[in-house]
């Protein structure tokens, strides 16, 4: 697994009214905790993981362009996250879960193509809504280069009785592809194990079939 780095972590207990409104952070949401890292979809999971461990509310997540390895600034990294919660608390309860999370996350890797096939048992507030489900679904996060994840997809897709949330097309900021599949767990971790291997295929014989 490539482990995830975690770059800048910041607090502001009470954060400018003005800014929190244009984050779109809840009223009365005014304390917020922020990082950034080397691995923009590791770390949309661990801000989901945030929301289920406090009272908080993902308010900013943003991916840059052409990924960590061409970051604009040593701190900058992959992916911006930014968490509102009510008490400076609560912001550093849900950071703290977020980085504990962030310790078990990451790629895999394949005859150097980097992939994501995570599980999540049950989505939190964050990919809840970027998936359009309710909290508490289980997802299949998958993501690849671009033509590995599309092809993988329909894998993942044919392996379980799953359904396709959100198509992340090709290419996204960081030019990877990938989408949020929802169903059973176990249909999730069919879906992803599906997934994996396609990749996997097309990492051992990238070239024309015969």
């Amino acid at each position: 697994m490539i482990p995830v780095k975690v770059l800048a972590v910041r607090y502001l207990p009470g954060a400018s009214p003005e800014l929190c409104r244009r984050l779109g952070a809840p009223s009365g949401y005014q304390s917020l905790a922020m990082l950034t890292t080397d691995c923009d979809d590791a770390t949309y999971i661990a801000l989901d993981e945030a929301t289920k461990a406090a009272d908080v509310e993902v308010v900013y997540g943003r991916s840059f362009y052409a990924g960590a390895a061409n970051a604009s600034t040593p701190n900058a990294g992959e992916v911006i996250g930014i968490l509102a919660a009510r008490t400076p608390g609560d912001a550093r309860s849900g950071m703290e879960a977020a980085l504990r999370a962030l310790e078990r996350l990451g790629f895999r890797e394949a005859n150097n193509v980097p992939y994501l096939a995570h599980t999540v048992s049950s989505a939190g507030s964050f990919l809840a809504g970027e998936a359009g489900v309710k909290p508490g679904t289980a997802l299949a996060y998958l993501i690849a280069p671009p033509l590995e994840g599309m092809y993988a997809m329909d894998f993942a897709l044919k392996a379980a009785d799953v359904t396709l949330q959100k198509l992340y097309a090709p290419p996204s900021e960081t030019n990877f592809g990938g989408g949020l599949l929802s169903g059973t767990q176990s249909a999730c971790e069919a879906a992803c194990s599906a997934f994996a291997s396609a990749v996997e295929e097309v990492a051992r014989c990238p070239g024309k079939l015969q």
